[in-house]
């Protein structure tokens, strides 16, 4: 889970000469940023660095990456009159870069481990687009999906359609996988859960080329597991918030999971660090379809040598097994 980031010294060098955003958009540095990984730690898949906003700087609403102050968004869509206004997401043109970072990455790896592709969810992205920035409350959302339900479902429509395409077109450039992270969906109650996101993400699902493995990720999901798995996708991402055991048990052994260390873990002493990872597989019992990862994104002060040590500590009690 996100594994390029600002714990590496070697990402810390690249951005020292790129702006976030910049980055993003120059195929070069951002295959080398993806490749740093797997290169350093021998992680068993590459993730593509991007970031999931990338996706609404087409339709206009102002996207900005303030130092430390995360992303911005400096035309928030609140009412009806702003949804009307957004168009269809032109991914060819607006994205292409992204497509050949695919591209790059893939003709590196050279077969060495699969690429992941990924994306925001429709309700994450949407959640920025409304709010503005990162929020802790989600009202001018909330408000957005009870007082504007048909404004809400037009947004949504336009995040799925461009989302699919993009994810499609990932996957069209070489990515083996996708993953779509709908990481402040944790806000919502069961109930809105079901009706203003889960129709939105089985059709965006179904929407994906057929035969690619779909991973679906949220944090603070433990109430909406169940309506995760009936949303779609291959594989349901748990959290550090769930117990694996019982969260496979929610969703059905008839699908894949993926999770769930807390990655403040790896600030700890290795031994530490052994003992849960060992916990975690413990709770996986050796059923197939298990992929063993953090239950979010690692912390910027996280020493890299725990987070090899890690990987290392995985393979060899995998090998166990």
């Amino acid at each position: 889970m996100r594994q390029a980031g600002r714990y590496m010294a070697e990402y810390r060098a690249i951005r020292a000469r790129h702006g976030f955003l910049e980055l993003c958009k120059n195929p070069e540095a951002a295959a080398e940023v993806t490749l740093q990984p797997v290169d350093r730690l021998g992680v068993d898949a590459a993730i593509l660095f991007a970031d999931i906003l990338l996706i609404v700087e087409p339709l206009g609403v102002g996207l900005e990456f303030g130092t430390g102050d995360g992303p911005r968004i400096a035309r928030p869509v609140r009412g009806d009159a702003d949804v009307a206004r957004l168009g269809a997401i032109d991914v060819d043109s607006a994205l292409g870069f992204v497509f050949d970072t695919v591209a790059r990455v893939k003709k590196a790896l050279a077969g060495r481990v699969p690429l992941i592709g990924f994306a925001g969810a429709p309700f994450t992205v949407a959640s920025y687009v409304v709010e503005g920035g990162a929020s802790r409350d989600y009202l001018h959302v909330k408000r957005l999906m009870y007082d504007a339900p048909a404004a809400w479902t037009r947004l949504m429509d336009v995040l799925v359609d461009g989302t699919a395409r993009y994810l499609n077109g990932q996957i069209a450039a070489g990515a083996e996988a996708v993953q779509v992270f709908d990481s402040w969906v944790g806000a919502l109650a069961p109930a809105d859960y079901r009706a203003f996101v889960l129709p939105h993400m089985k059709a965006l699902f179904a929407k994906l080329t057929p035969g690619t493995s779909a991973i679906h990720f949220g944090t603070g999901t433990a109430g909406l597991l169940p309506l995760m798995r009936e949303a779609g996708g291959d594989v349901i991402g748990l959290d550090w918030r769930v117990d694996l055991r019982d969260g496979w048990a929610r969703v059905g052994h008839d699908v894949a999971v993926q999770g769930n260390l807390e990655p403040a873990v790896l600030l700890a002493p290795l031994p530490y660090i052994r003992k849960r990872a060992r916990a975690v597989l413990d709770a996986a019992g050796g059923r197939a379809g298990h992929i063993f990862n953090l239950g979010h994104g690692i912390h910027k002060d996280t020493p890299v040598d725990h987070v090899k040590a890690l990987v290392d500590i995985v393979h060899e009690l995998s090998d166990r097994r």
